[in-house]
């Protein structure tokens, strides 16, 4: 990188948005009092903002992030769902595309958006540090190229997140050295804001409030970064048109609930067509259909029309029980890719690798842990070592040691997979393992729950690519019936989708993106445990089918 460039970035703070192509940021990770709490808490944030400044370009643009460290953990930052073609350097997983960056030292990330427009996010990628370096990535058309829906008068960003009175750093080691599940959330956030606080006095200071114009439309862009919870999204009396998920358009619905998981965004329509002397409830509340504790406390906020009376009315909502699983899938399965000629569907019609992979939670040996065993995440029976050099890294440069390329492509042991009761071996191995694929094949991989421990929800994101999400059921996957009720007309496009309880999920992508690419399940708790594998693309023949050479800057382990 030029010096010129980098003494520009060091500079600016916030860009201005222009017409230029380049997009100068700097993030500075620092800690920071948080006080819109009972108690104060310092934090780890992104130029002192929680949630932290939002990343704004355009289809097209190079975009140049400094992330400078100044807090003493390690730290990464991930652009979850920018495809970072031929720029794995810059996708930010520790340890798989890169070292972290050290305390007092700072990294360039340098991508370009290629063919993307919409609504992604950032957040850390190392330990639970993403509880609060998190924010949304904004990614306009290209200039003279509308939205595919009637322009919104205005847009809105929420943020949606979790909130631990205690650190999250604290909370996670103490589970890895006890073996057990880590603590819930005390709250949940809307833009920063909690609401309602186990053990706090609710304050005006402590709710989020949506500042809207009567008789208008607005785009919200709605981001789950929440560590551990899915979540239910909803406003009082009013309902959403669903235009966009994971910076993918789909054909418009509409809905009164938003089902969203950690990792994924979805951008609707809101029209304030209601009493404008009135104000209105917007309220978030978690998904959980499995025996598994998360945190059950909903947070609200107010949508208030301006010119409205403080002392207004309030219109209240009932949000989906828990367990609504049916809920959950009427909102899924009413996703599809628009699929118009200016944005068509290219899922692959042809397969190259099948996998079918099996996700839980099993358990291990651990002669540290309380009980002498630990909770482990598995794909296919394989729990993730993380190495201690980046995986990228030690592909690039062929440094042995580091991995294999033998990820099975099917479970090593077949069972029942959605047997309740499940009596069979708890036990997995261990292993820093990846799936090789040629340049350019077409892969299908089939995700299938399992009951052992317990059956759960599974939010599954893949780095590197968007993928296709063309089957989803309840039950064990049946290779010779389900496929033949694929979708492969108009299924929807994301970076991050759920596998359901006891149940399965098939996505398909085309592996033209050459690099190493992790994929994980999106709670916390489970890539912790061990929930994660990667794919290694390999390079093509052609000029622009290999990785780029690793920039100079890049973090040293």
């Amino acid at each position: 990188m030029e010096a010129w460039i980098r003494a520009f970035v060091l500079i600016l703070l916030f860009p201005t948005f222009s017409e230029a192509v380049v997009r100068h940021y700097t993030f500075k990770v620092v800690m920071k009092n948080y006080t819109k709490l009972c108690s104060t808490k310092s934090i780890a944030t992104v130029n002192g903002k929680f949630p932290g400044p939002t990343l704004r370009a355009r289809e097209g643009d190079n975009v140049l992030i400094n992330v400078i460290n100044n807090i003493n953990s390690n730290v990464t930052i991930h652009w979850h769902g920018i495809r970072q073609l031929r720029t794995g350097w810059s996708d930010g997983p520790a340890y798989i595309t890169q070292c972290p960056i050290q305390p007092g030292q700072s990294y360039l990330y340098n991508f370009t958006v290629t063919g993307q427009r919409g609504t992604l996010l950032w957040h850390a990628h190392i330990s639970w540090l993403r509880s609060t370096l998190h924010g949304a990535i904004v990614i306009l058309p290209q200039k003279g190229t509308p939205y595919p829906f009637p322009k919104p008068a205005k847009e809105k960003i929420i943020v949606l997140g979790e909130w631990w009175k205690a650190d999250t750093e604290a909370i996670i080691n103490q589970a890895t050295q006890s073996g057990m599940p880590p603590n819930v959330s005390d709250a949940h956030t809307m833009n920063g804001y909690t609401g309602p606080v186990r053990g706090c006095s609710v304050s005006s200071k402590g709710t989020y409030t949506l500042h809207v114009d009567h008789n208008k439309t607005y785009l919200l862009r709605i981001v789950n970064a929440a560590i551990n919870d899915e979540i239910f999204f909803k406003i009082a009396s009013h309902k959403f048109v669903v235009v966009e998920v994971d910076a993918s358009y789909t054909k418009p619905f509409t809905t009164e609930t938003v089902y969203i998981t950690p990792g994924q965004t979805t951008n609707v329509l809101l029209k304030t067509d209601q009493s404008p002397s009135g104000k209105y409830l917007i309220a978030m509340s978690s998904f959980m259909d499995a025996p598994v504790a998360v945190d059950n406390i909903t947070n609200y906020g107010l949508l208030r029309y301006k010119g409205g009376h403080l002392g207004s009315p309030l219109a209240l909502t009932s949000m989906p029980l828990i367990n609504a699983t049916q809920s959950q899938l009427k909102f899924i399965n009413s996703l599809r890719s628009l699929n118009s000629k200016k944005y068509p569907v290219n899922v692959p019609l042809t397969i190259d690798h099948s996998l079918f992979m099996t996700m839980g939670v099993g358990v291990n040996p651990c002669a540290t842990c309380l009980n002498g065993n630990k909770l482990v995440g598995t794909l296919n029976n394989i729990t993730f070592v993380m190495p201690t050099i980046g995986l990228l890294q030690a592909h690039y440069y062929k440094i042995n040691g580091v991995f294999t390329d033998d990820f099975p492509a099917n479970p090593i042991t077949t069972f029942n997979y959605t047997v309740a009761n499940f009596t069979g071996g708890l036990g997995t191995l261990n292993g820093t393992k990846v799936y090789s694929l040629p340049y350019n094949s077409s892969v299908q991989v089939v995700l299938q729950d399992t009951s052992i421990i317990a059956p759960e929800s599974h939010p599954v994101h893949l780095h590197g690519t968007n993928f296709f999400v063309v089957g989803m059921g309840i039950g064990n996957y049946d290779a010779n019936k389900d496929p033949m009720n694929f979708n492969l007309v108009d299924p929807v496009e994301r970076n991050t989708i759920d596998v359901p309880t006891g149940g399965w999920t098939a996505i398909r992508f085309r592996a033209d993106n050459p690099g190493v690419w992790f994929m994980h399940c999106h709670l916390e708790v489970h890539t912790s445990w061990g929930l994660k594998m990667a794919f290694l693309v390999k390079d093509g023949d052609g000029p622009n089918q290999s990785i780029i050479p690793p920039p100079k800057d890049l973090p040293k382990c």
